[in-house]
């Protein structure tokens, strides 16, 4: 395709596990290509531990499923999680770690731990439970574009230097992220730049959704067929998500950049929607 960014193209955008067991994720800024957004994901068993160091990143641990003992630095927050199955839609559990620290996790039951990462700017925040106390689920949008949100760290918590994080719930036949939108610009308080990551999940597990990637003018355009546990990466442009009829889809987004808000723009052959919407 003429003016394709076969850069971006060369991504590989959609991420498959690694496997079943363990560290199934690991992206890195490196391994995206970006500078700001880490993530990882760790599937775990009964009685499994582990640990990392932050160094100079700040980390947002958030159970998606299961009971662990979590800790951070020199302090033990004991047994957390009463979600087994995330689509429970009850609030997770999640622990803010502050760069020059480390975290560990010891699986209680079997365990879906996200590792959320970004830049630490020496806020001296301490480790600090995020949830679920103080999560609630709120529903946003209408028709065929409603879906529940869970804010876990976005910009109205101030409890991140970097990270937004946030988890969201879109029933079966309903689209999400949408009306189409972007955030790759540095120019608040029109638009942020935020890298961000999507954490798949369907229910039930042998369903798929879509999602599309794409800029407004056609160097990125990128439609992927997405599994339970796939991550897709969103380096700039806009990206809906849908899901068919029969499958509900969960997705754990991670966003950072230059500045810690989220401002967007809708496409403008979509703002319609949004306007139609707010009236």
């Amino acid at each position: 395709m003429p003016g394709r960014d076969m850069n971006i193209a060369a991504r590989h955008l959609l991420r498959k596990p690694s496997g079943t067991s363990g560290k199934v994720h690991d992206i890195t800024p490196v391994s995206a290509g970006w500078r700001h957004v880490g993530f990882g994901l760790y599937r775990l068993s009964p009685g499994e531990t582990v640990a990392e160091p932050t160094g100079d990143t700040e980390v947002i641990l958030v159970l998606v499923e299961g009971k662990a003992e979590l800790g951070a630095g020199d302090t033990a927050f004991g047994l957390m999680g009463d979600r087994l199955d995330v689509f429970e839609r009850t609030p997770p559990a999640c622990l803010y770690v502050p760069p020059a620290s480390d975290w560990s996790a010891r699986a209680q039951t079997a365990c879906t731990l996200a590792v959320c990462t970004a830049p630490g700017k020496g806020g001296g925040r301490p480790a600090q439970l995020l949830g679920p106390e103080g999560i609630t689920l709120t529903e946003r949008g209408k028709g065929a574009n409603t879906r529940y949100i869970h804010n876990i760290a976005m910009e109205d918590r101030d409890v991140a230097d970097s990270l937004l994080v946030t988890e969201v719930y879109t029933p079966d036949g309903n689209w999400s992220s949408y009306p189409p939108h972007r955030h790759d610009e540095d120019d608040f308080p029109r638009i942020t730049y935020l890298e961000e990551t999507y954490y798949h999940r369907l229910n039930p597990p042998q369903g798929f959704g879509f999602q599309r990637v794409f800029t407004e003018d056609g160097s990125l355009d990128e439609t992927m067929a997405v599994s339970d546990g796939d991550v897709v990466l969103v380096p700039k442009g806009h990206h809906p998500v849908g899901t068919p009829y029969g499958y509900e889809m969960y997705y754990l987004n991670v966003m950072a950049g230059p500045l810690r808000k989220w401002r967007f723009v809708n496409h403008p052959d979509h703002d319609w929607i949004y306007q139609r919407d707010m009236g």
